[in-house]
Order: structure tokens, then sequence, then C-alpha cells
């Protein structure tokens, strides 16, 4: 099964020439790290920068510079960084071409809970509800399943909703997933991992079509 950078290495694959991406706290973060070098992407965030990088070598980060998570970031030539009403302007005005976001929990319809565990103390939800009410092309990083072993992937979502039917596809260290007709559609399995762990580990309804191939994990 894959680790967290394994996770991001399959979803940059997902990032293409000339697109804008939103990538939301934890292992989204990932992502900049592994986009192909040879394509033009922009990645933004909320709190008002346009044009990150990867995260910075070790003695080489500047606190002034962080994204929405408060970790320090590089930016890429031509980064510009601007107040949070015209970040949300542009989330809200559908200017961004992919989002990628962590969940506790997906639902098989696409609703995602990822802002809140009841009794536990947030600040609030932060950008996570403009990004999935303005987004039509979000995917999804997270672990299969949580510590104790349950499957993260359900019928229904049983903690507080985030978004409602917004998820496309979903990353985890097992499997890729599409979201289509209220339903979990395998794409691809992790190296190493059978379709049957695949199935025990997915309390949604899961639809397996054929031969299900492996990901291809650039190096």
């Amino acid at each position: 099964m894959l680790d967290k950078n394994g996770i991001a290495k399959r979803i940059a694959k997902e990032v293409k020439d000339g697109y804008y991406v939103n990538l939301g706290i934890g292992i989204p973060t990932l992502v900049a790290n592994f986009v192909r070098e040879d394509i033009e992407v922009e990645f933004q965030s909320e709190n008002g920068v346009l044009g990150m990088g990867p995260f910075p070598f070790e003695g080489e980060e500047d606190a002034d510079i962080i994204n929405a998570g408060k970790q320090t970031i590089t930016t890429l030539p031509g980064a510009s960084f601007f107040d949070s009403s015209t970040s949300f302007s542009m989330i809200r005005g559908k200017h961004v071409d992919l989002t990628i976001l962590g969940a506790m929990e997906v639902a098989e319809n696409g609703d995602i809970a990822n802002w809140k565990i009841p009794g536990k103390m947030v600040k609030g939800m932060g950008g996570a509800m403009d990004l999935v009410a303005s987004a039509e092309n979000i995917i999804v990083a997270m672990m299969h399943t949580n510590k104790r072993g349950a499957s993260k992937l359900l019928k229904k979502c049983s903690l507080p909703l985030t978004g409602v039917g917004c998820v496309t596809k979903i990353v985890t260290n097992l499997a890729v997933l599409e979201v289509k007709d209220n339903t979990f559609h395998l794409i691809e399995r992790a190296p190493g991992v059978t379709v049957e762990e695949i199935q025990a580990a997915t309390e949604g309804t899961l639809i397996i079509n054929g031969e299900i191939p492996e990901m291809d994990i650039p190096s």
C-alpha cells in the first residue's frame, strides 16, 4: 500500500498543463512536490498565494511565506500575494480547475466530511465549504481506513458534512476510485494490494468492472 507521498505522487498525475490548483491541508500539500517539470501549474492557497512551489529544504524556510495550513512554502517566479477577499473571489468565481482536499469521511454519493469531529475543539471550517461549493473537480487524498481499521469510504457520512455530492475522485493508500451514480467505482489498486483487500476496507457500494490495474506511481 502507499504512504502519504505515494498518494501525492498518484494525484500529481491528475494535474494537467495550465491548471490552477487549490491544495488543501495535509496530504494534498505534498502534491506540489511531485508535479511533472515539463508542465506549468499554478498552485493557489486560500490565504492569498498564487504560484506556490515545493516545500523548502530544511534551513531555507521563510516564516513569512506560508500556506493555509501555516506550513512554510516556496514560491515560483511570477508568484503573487493578495488578500483573502481576492482569494475567495477566485474560488467562488470557479477560476480553480482542480481542488485537492483531505477528508475524514467520504460517502458513496460524493458527500465529504473533513472539518469537524464532534466534541473536539476546532477553529472553524476555514475555506473548506467555499472550495467544495464552488469546485467542479474535487479529488480527495486520504487513508482508506481510520486508526481503528474502520472504513472511511462509507454509505453515509457520520460526521458533520462539508459538502454534498461534490467529490469526483478519491486516491487512498489502497486504491483510486471514482464517484459515479452514487457508488464508488474501483479504477486502480495500489501496488501489492488485492481487490479483495479493497472490498473489505470499503463500507460503501463498490463497483468492480473487469481486471483492475495497479497504479503506475512515478519514481
